[in-house]
């Protein structure tokens, strides 16, 4: 329990561990609500419950998001992280069976194999100068750009809308990456840009989902 407990300070924002020491931080997190409460909107009265499962992991991104940036401990930071982790599965699973029309049990396989994925290129992002500092997310808009590259003829649209969503990511990956670089001369930081365009982009990737879905008479 202690160690839940601990403090973290990995933020330009924050200058002591009071609850409002990052308000920009922890207010654009509604980004993440927003996006979540349009696109659920969009998707009502359309059969496509991996999709509503989507926004509901996007608005919880949103509340543990901004737990972290308030709170600012271990707990918190899992609170902050597992959503995320779960977004990337959901979103895996769900282009595996219907990107690429996998059985479910195909499509399950196949998003098992994003722990290798990982554990293969996240070491080689931590070597290269700038992306070690993100390096356990850059994987994801690879994996995007690789889906991209591989649907360019089965479904181009839908291939034009992740390459869409990976630009969208490796964008707000930069502004992540260069937070604490800048500090010193912007002291609020560039995280926040990080929550505003992740909540774009994610609410992006849900609709080129439901798109997909729509074209093919879902």
């Amino acid at each position: 329990m202690e160690g839940l407990l601990r403090k973290v300070d990995g933020y330009c924002e924050r200058t002591d561990f009071t609850y409002w020491s990052e308000p920009v931080n922890a207010l654009t997190n509604a980004a993440f609500l927003i996006a979540a409460f349009l696109l659920w909107r969009r998707l009502r009265g359309q059969e496509l419950p991996l999709a509503i499962g989507m926004c509901v992991v996007l608005a919880a991104i949103g509340v543990g998001s901004y737990l972290f940036h308030t709170h600012a401990t271990i707990w918190g930071a899992i609170a902050d992280t597992t959503p995320i982790a779960l977004f990337i599965l959901l979103y895996i699973f769900a282009a595996n069976r219907d990107f690429w029309n996998l059985s479910w049990q195909w499509a399950l396989l196949a998003t098992a194999g994003f722990f290798p994925f990982a554990a293969l290129t996240v070491p080689l992002f931590q070597k290269l100068p700038f992306f070690e500092v993100s390096a356990g997310y850059w994987p994801v808009p690879l994996l995007i750009a690789l889906y991209a590259t591989g649907l360019r003829r089965r479904a181009p649209r839908t291939a034009g809308g992740l390459a869409i969503g990976a630009g969208i990511l490796c964008a707000s990956l930069g502004f992540r990456s260069v937070d604490e670089t800048v500090c010193a001369s912007f002291p609020l930081g560039t995280h926040f840009l990080w929550h505003i365009l992740n909540g774009i982009m994610l609410g992006w990737m849900i609709e080129v989902y439901r798109r997909h879905m729509v074209e093919r008479g879902a």
